[in-house]
């Protein structure tokens, strides 16, 4: 069953770079991004896994952990992170989730579950929908997923575009509109009637039409 936003993220229990997880008690109370690959010492990935290494701050001060998956064993990723940091500047200091028996990538419907139980002897391109990004509130619920093939690098400062949007949006009663930066304008939900965004924003809105009302960013 393929998994949707609002969907409950699936919980799990597994082997990583930082010892044996449990994924919910993993995320605790704040969120979380799992970001997956279709195996170790690809060339895309690396890069990947390097800028995420380097936005980890960033997501840090969000109360955000990081997470990554590939389906290669685990003492594989650590020879992998010495690559990653000698390449790309780097140290992955977030756990690197080892699914050798394929398990949390079907779990996550990134694999069909006739894919097999091994990683041995699968290549890059018969996992290539091991490529996608969950980004994982503290309901444990999927906010985002972002799916991506594999010659195309991910745009994690997208990523982290979404997650201030996101927990701005779940605070207040209000959307972002498109290319929305932190600072910039918002819309008034329209779940909010005028009375009451009267109340909220008693000094008004620009509303080119009923439906589009536009306000600063609240602080």
């Amino acid at each position: 069953m393929s998994l949707r936003i609002n969907d409950t993220a699936p919980d799990f229990t597994a082997q990583t770079t930082q010892g044996t997880i449990n994924f919910h008690d993993w995320i605790g109370d704040g969120w979380a991004i799992l970001f997956s690959h279709p195996k170790d010492f690809t060339p895309v990935c690396t890069t990947e896994l390097g800028y995420m290494a380097g936005l980890q701050p960033e997501f840090t001060k969000r109360n955000c952990k990081i997470i990554g998956l590939s389906v290669d064993p685990v003492s594989s990723h650590g020879k992998w992170a010495v690559d990653i940091e000698e390449t790309q500047g780097h140290r992955v200091n977030y756990p690197m989730i080892g699914d050798p028996e394929l398990k949390v990538a079907k779990l996550y419907d990134m694999l069909p579950a006739d894919a097999g139980d091994t990683s041995e002897g699968r290549t890059a391109a018969t996992n290539q929908t091991v490529r996608t990004v969950f980004v994982i509130g503290p309901d444990k619920k999927i906010k985002l997923t972002l799916s991506y093939p594999m010659s195309t690098g991910r745009n994690f400062d997208e990523v982290l575009r979404v997650l201030d949007s996101i927990q701005l949006t779940t605070k207040y009663k209000i959307s972002t509109p498109v290319n929305w930066k932190q600072g910039g304008e918002v819309i008034i939900s329209g779940a909010v009637t005028d009375e009451e965004a009267k109340r909220v924003y008693p000094g008004g809105w620009k509303a080119p039409r009923p439906y589009l009302r536009i306000v600063p960013q609240p602080k």
